[in-house]
């Protein structure tokens, strides 16, 4: 399929923040993060929150209907997730601002973390299921989508949490969390791994033949019956060759684990402040290719129709 770059930025940084609002919650109920830097995460926190549910409007045809999503909310994970990333907005937003003040109590400051993790966790498997309930994509049907959405946003929001606190000149606490932000990392690329072998061993349930409804033994298309493009052939081809495929599985992989995993390692043993923002910027940009390439591989069984593309 031809990925929106306004959806993959839409799940790449709205993952971010929500991992990041988990490791402000972890922390919280284990008492150790200051409580200045629990506030400033929790604000970079709904900043990218915002910021993502801004850029998912550039992938509507009419914005101002947007509010109609929640009518499907029975049926539809997409409908679901409309209902929660508001709501989980609003959370973060309320916590942020009891965050910055001095005598927040400590009991709210627990339900309202307790809260944020489980907010979080419903989000990720609401965006997750939006993918993973389409059974005819076979990429994407499989439980492993929503365990990747999950195992991403926590290493990213661990790296972006430690990259804040050494720009916040809490070099302690980024050092407390770098353990656990390089296990998080090494998790999400062994889940993205799994689905990765899964996928390349995927054979396409329908033929030429289905697709066409000529009963041949061999069908071979020639051109798609039309003299110019349609929705069909701009939305369901990324153009990208299988060389371009095969750099871009290769590139994220390096970008959004391989490095960040050195990177982490190195702050860890060294204290480095620098590590950390390093690893923060090869891991975005790597995700960010892991997300374009989670929707470039998605083979929708219409390709097969309209597989010659001029």
């Amino acid at each position: 399929m031809k990925p929106a770059w306004s959806i993959i930025l839409f799940t790449t940084i709205g993952g971010a923040a929500q991992g990041m609002a988990v490791v402000a919650a972890v922390t919280t109920l284990s008492g150790a993060a200051p409580q200045g830097l629990v506030a400033q995460m929790l604000w970079t926190s709904l900043a990218m929150l915002v910021a993502a549910l801004v850029a998912s409007f550039f992938h509507l045809g009419h914005p101002l209907r947007a509010w109609r999503a929640i009518l499907m909310w029975r049926t539809s994970w997409m409908s679901r997730e409309v209902i929660v990333l508001p709501a989980y907005i609003v959370l973060i937003g309320a916590w942020a601002l009891l965050a910055g003040t001095a005598q927040v109590d400590g009991n709210v400051a627990r339900v309202l973390a307790v809260l944020a993790i489980g907010g979080a966790a419903l989000l990720w498997v609401c965006t997750a299921m939006i993918y993973a309930c389409i059974r005819f994509i076979q990429e994407w049907a499989h439980p492993l989508t929503v365990v990747n959405y999950t195992t991403l946003g926590l290493a990213s929001g661990f790296v972006t949490a430690g990259a804040l606190a050494v720009m916040a000149g809490e070099p302690g606490f980024a050092s407390d969390i770098a353990p656990w932000a390089l296990a998080a990392t090494a998790l999400a690329w062994f889940t993205r791994a799994l689905s990765l072998r899964r996928n390349a061993r995927l054979k396409p349930k329908s033929t030429t033949q289905t697709a066409t409804g000529i009963q041949a033994a061999r069908v071979v298309q020639k051109s798609m019956g039309m003299t110019g493009g349609s929705f069909n052939t701009r939305e369901f081809f990324h153009g990208a060759s299988a060389h371009g495929m095969r750099m871009a599985r290769t590139g994220f992989q390096v970008l959004a684990f391989a490095l960040p995993i050195l990177l982490l390692a190195w702050a860890l043993l060294s204290g480095s402040a620098l590590a950390w923002l390093l690893a923060l910027g090869s891991q975005a940009a790597g995700l960010l290719a892991e997300r374009w390439f989670f929707f470039a591989q998605a083979r929708h069984p219409q390709n097969i129709y309209y597989q010659a593309v001029s």
